[in-house]
Protein backbone atom coordinates (compact mmCIF):
# COMPACT_ATOMS: atom_id res chain seq x y z
CA UNK A 1 0.00 0.00 0.00
CA UNK A 2 1.31 3.27 -0.63
CA UNK A 3 2.58 5.47 1.95
CA UNK A 4 1.00 9.37 2.02
CA UNK A 5 2.15 11.95 4.11
CA UNK A 6 1.57 15.39 4.18
CA UNK A 7 4.49 18.26 3.20
CA UNK A 8 4.87 19.53 6.65
CA UNK A 9 6.66 16.12 7.34
CA UNK A 10 9.15 17.09 5.07
CA UNK A 11 10.80 18.89 8.16
CA UNK A 12 12.03 15.79 9.79
CA UNK A 13 14.84 15.17 6.87
CA UNK A 14 15.86 12.33 9.15
CA UNK A 15 12.99 10.61 9.45
CA UNK A 16 11.94 10.93 5.79
CA UNK A 17 15.17 9.52 4.81
CA UNK A 18 14.70 6.39 7.08
CA UNK A 19 11.01 5.93 5.60
CA UNK A 20 12.27 6.15 2.18
CA UNK A 21 15.23 3.64 2.59
CA UNK A 22 12.19 1.19 4.12
CA UNK A 23 10.13 1.76 1.66
CA UNK A 24 9.78 -0.44 -1.39
CA UNK A 25 6.94 2.25 -3.03
CA UNK A 26 7.46 5.90 -3.86
CA UNK A 27 6.00 8.27 -0.45
CA UNK A 28 3.43 10.40 -2.09
CA UNK A 29 3.22 13.69 -0.47
CA UNK A 30 0.47 15.77 0.00
CA UNK A 31 -0.39 19.55 0.08
CA UNK A 32 -3.39 20.70 1.30
CA UNK A 33 -5.04 17.67 0.80
CA UNK A 34 -4.20 17.39 -2.74
CA UNK A 35 -1.12 15.48 -4.54
CA UNK A 36 1.95 17.61 -4.76
CA UNK A 37 5.55 15.31 -5.04
CA UNK A 38 6.70 12.13 -4.73
CA UNK A 39 9.93 11.28 -3.06
CA UNK A 40 11.75 7.39 -2.92
CA UNK A 41 14.92 6.26 -2.09
CA UNK A 42 18.10 6.69 -4.71
CA UNK A 43 18.07 2.63 -4.84
CA UNK A 44 14.51 2.18 -5.48
CA UNK A 45 15.01 4.80 -8.04
CA UNK A 46 17.79 3.53 -9.72
CA UNK A 47 15.72 0.23 -9.61
CA UNK A 48 12.57 2.10 -11.38
CA UNK A 49 14.70 3.70 -14.44
CA UNK A 50 16.34 0.00 -14.76
CA UNK A 51 13.27 -1.50 -15.25
CA UNK A 52 11.52 1.28 -16.97
CA UNK A 53 14.81 0.47 -19.95
CA UNK A 54 13.81 -3.00 -19.76
CA UNK A 55 10.07 -2.43 -21.17
CA UNK A 56 11.11 0.21 -23.63
CA UNK A 57 13.55 -2.30 -25.09
CA UNK A 58 10.98 -5.29 -25.10
CA UNK A 59 8.77 -3.00 -26.65
CA UNK A 60 11.46 -2.20 -28.93
CA UNK A 61 12.47 -6.38 -29.54
CA UNK A 62 8.45 -7.15 -30.33
CA UNK A 63 8.01 -4.24 -32.86
CA UNK A 64 11.10 -5.43 -35.04
CA UNK A 65 9.10 -9.31 -34.30
CA UNK A 66 5.83 -7.52 -35.69
CA UNK A 67 7.60 -5.70 -38.52
CA UNK A 68 9.34 -9.32 -39.71
CA UNK A 69 12.78 -7.83 -38.98
CA UNK A 70 13.69 -11.28 -37.58
CA UNK A 71 16.64 -13.91 -38.86
CA UNK A 72 16.76 -17.30 -38.09
CA UNK A 73 18.55 -18.93 -35.44
CA UNK A 74 20.46 -21.38 -37.20
CA UNK A 75 21.35 -19.55 -39.39
CA UNK A 76 22.81 -16.43 -37.35
CA UNK A 77 24.82 -19.14 -35.82
CA UNK A 78 26.00 -20.48 -38.72
CA UNK A 79 26.76 -17.06 -40.59
CA UNK A 80 28.65 -16.52 -36.95
CA UNK A 81 30.82 -19.27 -36.58
CA UNK A 82 31.99 -19.19 -40.34
CA UNK A 83 33.27 -15.26 -39.83
CA UNK A 84 34.95 -16.63 -36.82
CA UNK A 85 36.92 -19.55 -38.33
CA UNK A 86 37.21 -17.34 -41.60
CA UNK A 87 39.11 -14.69 -39.04
CA UNK A 88 41.01 -16.97 -36.91
CA UNK A 89 41.88 -19.67 -39.07
CA UNK A 90 39.92 -22.57 -36.72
Amino acid sequence: MPKIIPIKDLKDTGKLSQMCHESTEPIYVTKNGYGDMVIMSLHLYEQKMFMQDVYAKLAEAEEDVAAGNTHDAAESLDRSRAKIRAKYGV
